[in-house]
């Protein structure tokens, strides 16, 4: 009798033990909520003087730079969850005229530039991308005449009233990269009006045309900025839409 009772105490014991629940540990960490980058363009609102250097025939072993000056114009739209940037500027090679609207999404938390020319009123394929530590970084694909391309632009902080915008294209997926566009944009109390571009002399005096972008030459930049460029073409453009991108 006294080895029953002994039996059932431990089997009690037992089931106390088993029965008791396990300590809670602590509670997982709760993830860092993603900052809403509505508002990663406000920098841009207003108008700057626009510096641009631009590498004329990108990807083909050419190392000759042309240079424009010029304004950009960036104007918010929804309470400045969007906006639409334009810019215009002339220079020896030609003149450059473009604009983008930048779009916030909030559930991704990324923006896309949408690109638009005057010339065919088409828009091409968003570049993708958003800011981190204040630089902006940027991708996507395009072609190259029949070559197909990626596309990689950033923005970056020079001083307090400047801003760098450089884009490159890569034609091995990524593995390097070659610069075409360097624009840098300045505040001043002197900038000129958008469309108010300089006049270049030649050999028929001032209102000379300058030299057009022709479909012969190769494909037309990218600028950086998110801006598509109408280059005053006169032939006809039979080109693809892609082929007028300015990143």
């Amino acid at each position: 009798m006294r080895g029953l009772i002994a039996f059932a105490v431990v089997l009690v014991a037992l089931t106390v033990d088993v029965s008791q629940p396990a300590l809670a540990g602590p509670p997982p960490a709760a993830k860092p909520a993603v900052p809403d980058g509505s508002h990663d363009f406000d920098f841009g609102l207003g108008t700057w003087k626009t510096h641009l250097r631009r590498l004329q025939h990108p990807l083909s072993g050419s190392s000759t730079w042309v240079e424009y000056d010029g304004t950009s114009i960036v104007r918010g739209v929804l309470q400045n969850r969007a906006n639409i940037v334009e810019l215009a500027v002339a220079g020896a090679a030609g003149r450059i005229e473009g604009a983008a609207l930048r779009l916030y999404e909030p559930a991704t938390h990324r923006w896309t530039l949408n690109f638009f020319n005057i010339a065919d009123g088409q828009l091409t394929p968003p570049m993708i991308g958003g800011f981190h530590d204040g630089r902006g970084l940027f991708y996507g694909d395009d072609t190259l005449g029949t070559r197909p391309i990626k596309v990689r632009f950033e923005i970056s902080p020079m001083t307090a009233g400047s801003y760098r915008f450089e884009q490159a294209f890569s034609a091995d997926s990524g593995k390097t990269w070659e610069v075409n566009w360097i624009a840098v944009d300045t505040r001043g109390s002197e900038v000129v009006m958008a469309l108010a571009l300089p006049q270049h002399a030649g050999p028929e005096g001032p209102s000379f045309r300058p030299r057009h972008w022709s479909p012969s030459s190769g494909a037309r930049p990218r600028s950086p900025r998110g801006c598509v460029a109408s280059l005053s073409v006169d032939a006809a453009l039979s080109t693809r839409r892609g082929a007028l991108h300015f990143g």
